[in-house]
């Protein structure tokens, strides 16, 4: 993917340097990404989208901040981000980090570090901004309880996108709405706000040149741990050596097994609203899963 011309000379003031660009990247399916060679010969992945959503790059920034300063697995540093201007688009200058071969050794390191990250907590459920799950608005309004945190501000808010996409008949918000009224039957009150990534799956880490895994593409805020580990488990991606070496870290609690269908609802509704009617029948199989619970 070529880097629109306006964009390669905004980047090349903003860096102060030289930049030429490489071969570009698969494996995203919202923006363009290309590999890119500064002056001093550091490579880069540049990202950008012609219409992006208003702040999209700028807090995956403050995303990647939140998860480095941790300092629980290596995220890339950013080297530049803005929104579009009138005659450019909006971008993200990322440190490259390479691409290396996965491992039992680097999977087990993956579960341990993750498991580190979610040792940083907050005092709040949420986050102090809101940001992106996809391309979809994620908000974080801060709150103190977690069962109407994730009722609200993630099955609330990704059934009242599906309506106005046009995915949500009568029947579908029957049972979301009957099961957001039922949370505390299914979820703990407050369990601890663990810093999560809010996006992990299998496309959103990598193996560097170094050996070490790495963590891309955030929607962070402070939740229930449980909700990222679930949210491993939907798409796959993830070995048994991660699964075990987080476990050995942090176990988790009992019950985590009956909850995580209701937690990779709320990925699933997004997804949804994404993509479109190709996830309605698994949306629906968890709603009537938990119906079935009453």
């Amino acid at each position: 993917m070529t880097i629109p011309l306006s964009l390669l000379n905004e980047l090349r003031t903003v860096l102060g340097t030289d930049l030429e660009p490489g071969t570009g990247v698969g494996g995203g399916c919202i923006n363009n990404a290309t590999r890119a060679r500064l002056g001093d010969g550091r490579e880069v992945l540049v990202k950008w989208r012609g219409r992006t959503p208003p702040g999209m790059f700028t807090v995956e920034q403050r995303g990647l901040s939140l998860l480095a300063a941790s300092q629980a697995l290596r995220v890339p540093q950013v080297y530049a981000a803005d929104d579009p201007a009138a005659d450019r688009p909006g971008f993200i200058v990322l440190e490259w980090l390479g691409r290396g071969s996965t491992s039992p050794r680097i999977d087990e390191t993956l579960g341990q570090g993750l498991a580190q990250l979610h040792r940083t907590t907050g005092p709040h459920y949420g986050l102090d901004h809101d940001n992106y799950i996809g391309a979809n608005p994620q908000p974080n309004t801060p709150g103190g309880d977690w069962v109407s945190f994730f009722g609200q501000q993630r099955l609330g808010y990704q059934m009242e996108l599906a309506a106005q996409n046009g995915y949500l008949s009568s029947r579908r918000r029957q049972l979301l709405e009957r099961l957001i009224g039922r949370l505390s039957d299914f979820l703990p009150a407050s369990p601890p706000a663990s810093l999560l990534h809010g996006d992990l799956w299998g496309g959103n880490w990598l193996v560097t040149s170094t050996g070490e895994p790495a963590l891309i593409d955030p929607a962070v805020y402070y939740g229930d741990r449980e909700a990222e580990l679930a949210f491993t488990e939907l798409f796959g991606g993830f070995s048994r050596p991660f699964y075990e070496a987080y476990q050995a870290a942090w176990p988790l609690e009992p019950g985590y097994s009956e909850r995580k269908a209701l937690y990779n609802l709320y990925h699933l509704l997004n997804h949804l609203n994404l993509f479109g009617e190709g996830y309605g029948s698994q949306v629906e199989a968890v709603l009537a899963r938990y119906d079935r619970s009453r």
